[in-house]
């Protein structure tokens, strides 16, 4: 494929990483649970109840999705109209003043459905764009991409928040500009994508069915015909869980453990998402070059040190050190999950076999944040109990990675029915 398709494929991970950074992780959900719900004390469970339940929407519909793009040749258009409904979504958000609690969560659901849609759907465009043996860092330049978009997104966020601020202008005053910016910047990034990437040769694919009969079924086929990639999906929900979980809480612990202030945890922010930068992006030609799954192990163990370091920290330096290692993980463990997913997915039905990905992933976010909520509960708010019980996720996902083998899955791929490219 040529330099500008691959360039306009990354961009579409540059533009919808502005609404995570903004909406789920920084901006919305503390105005939700600060202004719009008006300090209820049940407002943050409101909040991770509707993100769970987009989540379950998601998990539920994505392989019947996946499977008719597929059948149908309709990525362009799955795409098209899943970024459409998250811009949409995103500009309503605007609309949510204090006390609209319903349709706060109403468009939040909403919005990050579509946002996980395009994401599953983007990336099946992935095994058409690089050749197996470049499928690392060619994944590695979209994440990378990503967080960059994000880090824009955040820095235009911070500039609104701060003019408003300086002015003595209250966040229900400023926080739908910054819905709506990131909502405008989310349209026009995306727009390289709808210009210039092509609709995949998948070829004819199979007749979708019912959408829980397809989820049932390509379940099935992954133990009968496909046990690799299955073993690659346990470890990607396992490993997510606990990504989910620094993604979601990483704010929360740094606010209620290291006694961070908002400019401070901004930072942070900011920290995170340029060493996921750093890492997705240079992580990608050594993945390529040492193994998927070499790479995969070796980032898997540097989310264990990450848990270790920040459990323990008790001065900023070692916390920074410990964000900073994160960051790195974080861009590197995505890219290489996707990338494997990439190589060992048929040519002919690469949605479906995303739309899988796309399920362990949103089963991550909802069983990661949760458990960690819960054990926070459980433990009468020790934060670094809850963290270090989180290690477990990357623990377990290491030792799945220990009976994937990579090779097997990729004859899996190519045997006749599985019609796959080349392994070379």
């Amino acid at each position: 494929m040529g330099r500008r398709e691959v360039w306009s494929w990354a961009m579409y991970d540059f533009a919808n990483s502005g609404y995570t950074t903004v909406v789920l992780t920084t901006v919305f959900n503390a105005y939700f649970v600060g202004v719009v719900a008006a300090g209820k004390s049940w407002g943050t469970l409101a909040l991770t109840a509707a993100l769970s339940l987009s989540y379950l929407v998601v998990m539920l519909s994505m392989p019947g999705l996946g499977a008719r793009a597929d059948a149908r040749a309709g990525h362009r258009r799955l795409l098209f109209a899943s970024t459409a409904g998250c811009v949409l979504a995103t500009a309503m958000l605007a609309s949510v003043a204090p006390g609209d609690i319903v349709w706060g969560l109403l468009w939040l659901a909403l919005s990050n459905v579509c946002y996980c849609i395009g994401e599953s759907a983007v990336a099946s465009f992935l095994p058409g764009l690089a050749r197996p043996e470049a499928m690392g860092r060619v994944s590695g330049w979209g994440w990378s991409f990503g967080y960059f978009g994000g880090m824009l997104a955040l820095g235009l966020a911070l500039w609104v928040a701060a003019a408003a601020e300086s002015g003595g202008l209250p966040a229900q005053a400023y926080v739908p500009w910054i819905m709506g910016l990131t909502a405008v910047l989310f349209a026009a990034a995306a727009l390289p994508a709808f210009l210039w990437l092509r609709e995949p040769a998948t070829g004819a694919g199979r007749p979708p069915v019912a959408m829980l009969a397809q989820l049932r079924a390509a379940w099935r086929e992954t133990r009968r015909d496909f046990p690799d990639f299955r073993r690659l999906l346990l470890c990607i929900a396992c490993y997510q869980a606990g990504i989910a979980v620094v993604i979601t809480l990483s704010a929360v612990y740094a606010t209620e453990v290291m006694g961070f202030g908002m400019q401070q945890t901004m930072l942070l922010v900011f920290l995170v998402n340029i060493g996921a930068a750093v890492g997705a992006f240079g992580f990608g030609y050594l993945q390529d070059r040492i193994g998927h799954r070499k790479a995969l192990a070796l980032t898997l163990l540097g989310w264990i040190a990450m848990v270790l370091l920040a459990a323990s920290a008790r001065s900023l330096p070692l916390f920074w050190s410990a964000a900073a290692l994160a960051g790195l993980c974080m861009g590197t463990s995505q890219s290489a999950g996707r990338a494997m997913v990439g190589v060992l997915a048929p040519a002919s039905r690469p949605a479906e076999f995303f739309a899988l990905w796309t399920f362990a992933v949103q089963l991550a976010a909802v069983v990661g944040p949760l458990s960690y909520g819960v054990l926070v509960w459980a433990t009468a708010g020790n934060h670094r109990a809850a963290l270090l019980a989180t290690g477990l996720f990357f623990l377990a996902g290491l030792a799945l990675l220990g009976r994937l083998d990579f090779a097997r899955g990729i004859r899996a791929r190519d045997e006749p029915g599985h019609r796959s490219v080349p392994a070379d």
